[in-house]
């Protein structure tokens, strides 16, 4: 740092490489319709740009209360999809194709009364994406880059749902989520209980419940996170190692210097909870040809009935 401040004899660089960055609008195939379990596809043949990091403004996600009225959100695709969130470089010669599939019902769409049964119409989805447009010399860079005919690696963390439906009821559970490969190694797994919320109209499906928790570890073949037991006790708000680990999750994901989370503590258990176990530093010299993915926790008392855990596990990729 003290380099840069002594260093006044350099001249200015001015970076005139992108010529300009216009953002266009895709439609879905003219006989698409929006209806209940339909494929909706979106595609695009050029030379595209994904977009970057947003702020979780404008995406739908909290509407104001409407009773029968229009509405309409953006959703940048970085909240939706890993590599759009990770990959901040050009995609040159490649075919885009977006598809979303429509649920089968609007159950965990809105939230109503329990003797209603609203429904959402999708009238029109449009895919707006930036495209760049370089000056004459990068140009001709990247166009000797595609006649090499070299392959180019695409480097970003995946996210992977899993759901358990219908736990037992018992205080102690383990449960085998999934068998990785080293190259596809779990470095974040985000672990939630939610009950008697799905498909029904009158519950938010975007909560979750504590169920009592007590304790939770993450299990990869022989090893576990975290090393210490959690003891946590909701009746008697002991939460805080589990606020913790959500606070840090931002720290370490995105590399920043500070923690500012999403949500607060108020927000997090009415939200919430949700256990963030970062799994990012594991021991590279041990060698397996599969990874075991396993969670086991426990509650202070019997799971209730209805009770779903769910599992999103951030994990590396690498596409050529």
């Amino acid at each position: 740092m003290a380099s840069d401040i002594l260093s006044i004899g350099g001249a200015p660089i001015f970076d005139n490489r992108i010529v300009r960055i216009e953002t266009h609008t895709y439609n879905p195939y003219a006989n698409t319709t929006f209806g209940y379990s339909d494929e909706i596809r979106i595609p695009i043949q050029q030379q595209d740009l994904y977009e970057r990091d947003r702020a979780l403004q404008n995406t739908g996600w909290e509407i104001p209360p409407v009773a029968l009225d229009d509405f309409n959100f953006c959703v940048p695709l970085n909240v939706l999809l890993g590599f759009c969130e990770d990959y901040k470089r050009i995609v040159i010669n490649a075919r885009h194709e977006l598809i979303l599939i429509r649920a089968c019902n609007d159950n965990n769409c809105v939230v109503a009364h329990s003797d209603q049964r609203p429904k959402i119409t999708l009238l029109r989805i449009q895919w707006r994406m930036p495209h760049v447009i370089l000056n004459d010399v990068n140009k001709l860079s990247l166009l000797r880059t595609l006649d090499s005919r070299r392959y180019l690696s695409i480097g970003f963390r995946s996210w992977d749902l899993y759901e358990f439906s219908l736990l037992q009821s018992t205080t102690k559970h383990s449960w085998v989520v999934k068998a990785a490969t080293q190259l596809e190694k779990s470095r974040y797994v985000i672990f939630a209980l939610q009950t008697g919320r799905k498909n029904i109209p009158s519950e938010d499906v975007s909560k979750f419940d504590d169920c009592k928790l007590t304790n939770v570890k993450l299990y990869l073949n022989s090893e576990f996170y975290p090393y210490d037991d959690m003891n946590l006790d909701f009746e008697h708000n002991k939460f805080a190692m589990l606020y913790d680990m959500y606070l840090k999750f931002r720290k370490t994901y995105y590399g920043c210097e500070t923690c500012e989370p999403f949500m607060t503590v108020t927000r997090f258990l009415q939200y919430g909870p949700l256990v963030v176990i970062d799994c990012s530093l594991q021991n590279k010299s041990i060698k397996s040809a599969t990874v075991d993915v396993r969670i086991e926790f426990e509650c202070k008392e019997n799971v209730p009935a209805n009770t779903t855990a769910y599992c999103l596990i951030i994990h590396d990729r690498v596409r050529i």
